[in-house]
């Protein structure tokens, strides 16, 4: 499941992470408002951190066991 994430970037666009995690933007959305995936804007940009992708996931596993 990880490798759809982009190895050589430490913050990922929005598509991106709507690719790695294979939602819809209307999804990843509602977890950067929930606070359960980690973003920052750059003037009008929105990133994720990769590292927060990880961790959302890695969360949703352990909920999941």
């Amino acid at each position: 499941m990880l490798s759809a994430l982009p190895t050589t970037h430490q913050a990922l666009t929005v598509p991106e992470a709507m690719a790695a995690l294979r939602y819809s933007r209307s999804k990843v959305y509602d977890l950067i408002r929930s606070g359960a995936l980690a973003s920052f804007t750059e003037g009008r940009a929105r990133r994720i951190p990769a590292d927060s992708l990880h961790t959302y996931i890695r969360t949703r596993l352990e909920e999941a066991a």
